[in-house]
Order: structure tokens, then sequence, then C-alpha cells
């Protein structure tokens, strides 16, 4: 079962804030930093060649989601740039802090219930990143609205940020 996380206590300085970019949320820090982003399950519109019309005018009634899927980047080689020369000592250091990140990725997705449905996929904006993807439910449905829906992705990114993840 994906995440359904209620009574997670946040960390006080971490502030969790969301904007809508098209049909997904950008995920943003106290830092005001992108941190990741949520893609609301809107459920199967019908007609499928209304999609984009029945996803706007959800967003705007601010129909209720049971969830959605969490993107955010998993680890960063250091290894995979095209002008790398490093000492073997370098890589061996980078592979051995992937390898414990990854290990780190792994209990999170366990805890949570998404180990067997997580994808991870080579980050669009850099080849040298890898991102995951895994699916979180609401412990009840929410409106389509940022703080709603911050409020209900909440626990979620609070436990990245207790694990080291974000």
């Amino acid at each position: 079962m994906p995440l359904s996380l209620s009574g997670s206590t946040p960390p006080p300085s971490v502030k969790w804030r969301l904007e809508l970019d098209e049909d997904f949320f950008r995920i943003y820090d106290s830092k005001k930093m992108v941190m990741g982003y949520f893609d609301p399950d809107y459920g199967e519109p019908y007609p499928p060649e209304r999609r984009d019309e029945i996803i706007e005018s959800m967003l705007k009634n601010h129909d209720v989601v049971t969830g959605g899927i969490v993107m955010v980047p998993m680890v960063k080689f250091g290894l995979f740039d095209t002008d790398l020369e490093a000492h073997i000592d370098v890589v061996q250091q980078n592979v051995l802090r992937v390898n414990e990140h990854i290990g780190k990725w792994r209990d999170f997705l366990a805890k949570v219930g998404c180990l067997d449905r997580h994808a991870i996929r080579i980050s669009h904006t850099d080849q040298d990143m890898l991102t995951v993807t895994f699916p979180i439910r609401f412990h009840k449905p929410l409106p389509l609205g940022a703080d709603s829906l911050a409020e209900g992705i909440r626990p979620t990114l609070d436990l990245l940020m207790q694990s080291g993840l974000s």
C-alpha cells in the first residue's frame, strides 16, 4: 500500500510549499528551493480526449483527490561528467557514498510501503543524477489546492528530511 502517514511531527524549521505548474505541483522547501514534484491522481478523466480540460476544471473547482505520485532527486553520482578525470580513490569514495545513500532509500521505501511500487529514472535535467517516484495516499481525500495538498504530503516530506534524503 502506498504511503499514508498521519501524526508525524514536522521539523519546526521546514515549511513545505506547493506551486501549481500546468497539472502538477512543484514542491519547495523553506529556502524556496525546488525539492521535487507532486502529480495528483486525477483518476481516469472521461472522455480521454478532453483530459486537459477536465483536469483544468478539477483544479479550478478544487475537486478532491486521494493521493498521487511524488518525484524527488534520489542520488547524484559525481561520476558521469564528460570532463571527469579522477583518481581511483575518488571514484571509490563516490561509489561507496552512492551505495550508502541507496541503502537509505531502500529503508525509506520499505518504511512507507513502496519498496515494490516505485520507479527510478535518470533525471531529465542532470544525467549524473537519479530521481525516484513513488505513490502516496492521503488518509482522507483532499481538495486540489496547494495548501491542502502540501499538508497531505507533509508527513512524507518530513520523513524524507528526517531520513537525510532531501
